[in-house]
């Protein structure tokens, strides 16, 4: 009963830790979406802006946020499986963007509201399954 107990407490814990993490690098990864998006096509910001905060995301979740690290003695394929992850969340993000822009007319920083809310529950729950 105790374990089940500190299993469910750290659950929570590490989704809260996540989550903090995230909007940490969400809001680095909008800074540099609407930086460049006044001088590159938006999609391209929009992947540079997940990349930069997807290595804030990696740096916060292996250093700080979970205790348990699956391939913590294979760090190269920890990285990239959690790469890998990031590029699929990376197709969700600018699909939802992109939906969002050209088809619901939407202005870019509320698609990429969009985008994040989706993208972080798919990156959490494979990188909590797979690596964590």
């Amino acid at each position: 009963m105790i374990q089940a107990f500190w299993r469910r407490a750290m659950a929570y814990r590490e989704f809260g830790a996540y989550f903090l993490a995230s909007l940490l690098a969400l809001a680095i990864d909008f800074a540099v979406l609407l930086l460049l998006a006044r001088v590159v096509h938006y999609l391209v910001a929009a992947t540079a802006g997940f990349c930069t905060g997807a290595a804030v995301i990696y740096l916060l979740s292996t250093r700080l946020v979970f205790a348990r690290r699956r391939l913590a003695h294979r760090e190269g394929a920890e990285f990239v499986l959690f790469t890998l992850i990031g590029v699929a969340g990376l197709v969700l993000n600018n699909t939802v963007i992109f939906i969002m822009v050209e088809f619901v007319a939407a202005p870019l920083a509320l698609a990429k509201l969009a985008a994040a809310g989706s993208t972080f529950l798919f990156n959490y729950l494979l990188r909590k399954r797979l690596l964590f």
